[in-house]
């Protein structure tokens, strides 16, 4: 028996075509995502049992495996009912989808197997959220330099650069680091990057370099509708660094402030008036996307 989390052991997620609880679900040693990290994953924020923005995040899925050349298992439909299932299985209303696909069993070779079949593996449970007061008071953040590989838009397991990364912070008492490479920032360690100067919104354009994050385009997207300003380009450290806001935003941070950069104030010191508006639109869409239903923020 495994030592699995007593909160989440009696859940319930998918394997390979069956739905059993976590406690019961088992991974050769010889699968190449244990071996190799050799496969990619997703989050699907759950909205009122409402993925969000399911088609995107399949999109993204099908983008990360043809860049690592692994055919995809599902179809969308087939997909989309099997995540629909799952969802239905969790008792939470709001929920964090996490999904992975691997290359499958095989004898440890860096090559890639012939005949081995993907491994699929999905779970959820109760969607974290930033608190009320992280939202009210913002967070801090530090910088680092991105020592990661050069195929940061693939969404992959292999994921040691970013663990990295994140303690950093962890150790740093920061909410998460900010990476810069050659001068320019790239993106946080599980988040995208905004900043605001002048009341312009910027926004470090979608390259091999960062991940195409989901809730990036939302905000763009939600910004564009607003008729705020928006400069997608690339943003210096020292822009970065002189910033009167600034955001991260992903699956499960939603949109939230820094505060803080290296122990020195950001703007005022709180979230400001462009992050206030921009928090308003994302909540008042998400709550359009949960039908009216009550969510968390």
């Amino acid at each position: 028996m495994f030592d699995i989390p007593t909160d989440v052991a009696d859940s319930i997620v998918f394997l390979n075509g069956s739905f059993l609880r976590m406690d019961e679900a088992r991974v050769p040693v010889l699968d190449r995502g244990f071996i190799f990290g050799d496969g990619v994953y997703e989050v699907v924020p759950v909205y009122a049992r409402r993925p969000f923005r399911l088609q995107e995040h399949l999109r993204r899925l099908q983008y990360s495996l043809d860049q690592i050349r692994l055919a995809n298992p599902y179809a969308d439909q087939e997909w989309s009912r099997l995540i629909l299932e799952l969802i239905a299985r969790c008792p939470h209303a709001d929920q964090g989808l996490y999904l992975q696909v691997t290359r499958g069993v095989a004898k440890r070779d860096h090559a890639f197997p012939k005949g081995a079949k993907p491994t699929v593996f999905m779970m959820t449970n109760a969607l974290s959220t930033p608190s009320p007061e992280a939202v009210a008071n913002g967070v801090a953040a530090i910088t680092a330099a991105d020592n990661r590989w050069l195929r940061c838009d693939i969404k992959s397991i292999a994921l040691l650069g970013n663990v990295l990364m994140r303690q950093l912070a962890v150790e740093a008492g920061a909410n998460e680091t900010i990476m810069i490479r050659d001068g320019w920032l790239t993106e946080g360690s599980a988040s995208n990057v905004f900043l605001v100067r002048n009341g312009v919104i910027l926004a470090p354009p979608k390259s091999n370099l960062i991940l195409p994050g989901t809730t990036y385009d939302v905000v763009l997207e939600l910004a564009a509708k607003a008729g705020m300003p928006v400069e997608v380009r690339p943003v210096s450290e020292a822009e970065l660094r002189d910033a009167d806001e600034l955001w991260l935003t992903s699956a499960t941070r939603e949109v939230l402030a820094v505060n803080s950069l290296d122990g020195k104030p950001v703007g005022g010191g709180a979230p400001g008036p462009v992050f206030r508006r921009m928090y308003a639109l994302f909540r008042d869409f998400k709550k359009e996307l949960a039908g009216g239903a009550p969510t968390h923020a």
